[in-house]
């Protein structure tokens, strides 16, 4: 049997090219492939950035057909071969990882060479012979990788951020609103310095972690806007130089059709090309998020916490054994995992803007690193927030015996008092139930500023967590 040829030669502008023979990248990818082999067990695009990839090289295509910039036959070729990218039938023929060129070239030209070669086999032709479709000349038409990568960005941190991530915040969000109203009665210690003070229902605490999801969201949704903007259609530097004049607002509106998204063309291509400063602000968008979430489980896991030695208030599920040595004991472990998601964050967030800072003259050069950071907090939060929705936040219940225990003990009950016997005397008398370790009853009534009827008739915690009628 005659053995099949390990590789092929292909050329570029460089010359010769060794590529695998049974894969359908060509030369400029196999030089980037060997050249930056940096993070290729982390770091190689993922579904969605492909999937962008395929579904604007759809929309370019169409868009040059429609304004015969490109034959129809070949247009037909390259929409045929571009849907299935769309579809993820070559996702192993992208193997490039993020750091490369700052501008995504070489990943812009492994989607036009995967285009291209698939087009060659659907039209019975040899792969890398360039015939009948040319990844330069025919997949790249009216394109720059300046304009092309810019605009996958977009695209794949819009479908991630939309489809994925608010989904999943609007899941928990739901979560937290069913139990503010199921626990609205429940009154508990107010906490404040992480010390002792006036009474809150535990409606009311998760009421305000609610509200923290939900301007976090709202202010995810409104970076969306920036991202609408598509900078396809700019080419090198912005100019538009060899696209037809009406191309960018073309692939848009084809794009926007594909995705069901409201994408149009960007008012200014030279903002597009050489600033990111959408993709900055959804990334710090993220990072909001994200202290949000660092605060919700910080408050969960310390409520939790004991369960008999810490503030006990809050049951949680039980979900796995908390330690190879420690018999019985239970972690909040998902709390602890969506705060370490959230530090990661953090510091995804500080690579992006740091990146967004480095535009210089028409470019910025920091492309591939953002759009890797940006979408790896979108997937991280949509992950853990999945997660803790699921595994803890559903099964969250109050401890009631441990909550009236600590509402009892609480000093700053005193605070009912201040308007019937004035701040002062009702300072002393929470001192005095503290060093003398008894009662605040029966610290007023051993000090004389109340009788017994008017503490039980002044002080009721329960009327105490709203304003005065």
């Amino acid at each position: 049997m005659e053995r099949q040829p390990v590789t092929r030669i292909e050329h570029d502008a460089l010359g010769e090219v060794a590529v695998p023979a049974a894969h359908l990248w060509g030369a400029q990818t196999e030089r980037s492939r060997q050249n930056f082999a940096i993070g290729i067990r982390n770091y190689v695009w993922n579904r969605d950035v492909i999937r962008s990839f395929g579904i604007l090289k759809m929309a370019c295509a169409r868009a040059n057909d429609t304004l015969g910039q490109l034959p129809s036959d070949k247009a037909s070729l390259i929409v045929r071969a571009a849907q299935e990218v769309i579809e993820g039938r070559w996702d192993g023929e992208f193997p490039l990882v993020v750091f490369q060129t700052g501008s995504g070239t070489q990943s812009n030209m492994n989607a036009n060479e995967v285009i291209a070669n698939r087009a060659i086999q659907l039209a019975g032709g040899v792969i890398g012979s360039k015939i009948p479709i040319d990844p330069n000349d025919d997949v790249n038409h009216s394109q720059s990788s300046n304009d092309t990568f810019p605009t996958v960005m977009h695209i794949a941190a819009v479908e991630v951020i939309e489809n994925l991530l608010i989904p999943a915040i609007e899941a928990l969000s739901a979560t937290f609103r069913a139990k503010m109203v199921a626990f609205a009665d429940v009154v508990m210690t107010g906490r404040t310095h992480l010390q002792d003070a006036t009474p809150i229902t535990l409606g009311q605490v998760i009421s305000g972690w609610l509200a923290q999801l939900e301007a976090a969201t709202d202010g995810i949704r409104r970076s969306m806007q920036a991202l609408y903007e598509l900078a396809i259609g700019g080419t090198a530097v912005g100019t538009g130089l060899n696209a037809h004049k009406d191309f960018g607002a073309m692939v848009a509106a084809l794009v926007a059709r594909e995705t069901g998204k409201p994408f149009c063309t960007a008012a200014n291509k030279f903002a597009a090309l050489s600033a990111h400063d959408g993709i900055v602000a959804a990334s710090a968008c993220l990072r909001t998020l994200a202290g949000a979430c660092m605060k919700i489980a910080n408050d969960i896991r310390w409520y939790a916490s004991g369960p008999r030695t810490g503030i006990g208030e809050l049951r949680i599920p039980e979900n796995e054994p908390g330690s190879s040595m420690m018999p019985g004991k239970i972690n909040p472990t998902q709390c602890e995992a969506l705060t370490m998601v959230a530090v990661q964050v953090f510091g995804n967030d500080h690579a992006v803007a740091f990146a967004g800072s480095q535009g210089n003259f028409q470019l910025n050069v920091f492309k591939p690193v953002m759009l890797h950071n940006l979408l790896d907090s979108a997937h991280l939060l949509t992950d853990a927030l999945g997660g803790f929705n699921i595994h803890c936040a559903k099964g969250i219940a109050p401890n009631l015996p441990r909550i009236a225990e600590h509402l009892a003990n609480n000093l700053m009950l005193v605070t009912a008092l201040n308007p019937h016997i004035g701040y002062e005397a009702a300072a002393k008398t929470a001192l005095f139930a503290q060093r003398e370790g008894v009662t605040l009853r029966e610290a007023a009534l051993r000090l004389g500023v109340t009788s017994g009827a008017e503490f039980d008739a002044w002080v009721k915690s329960h009327e105490m967590t709203k304003p005065l009628p």
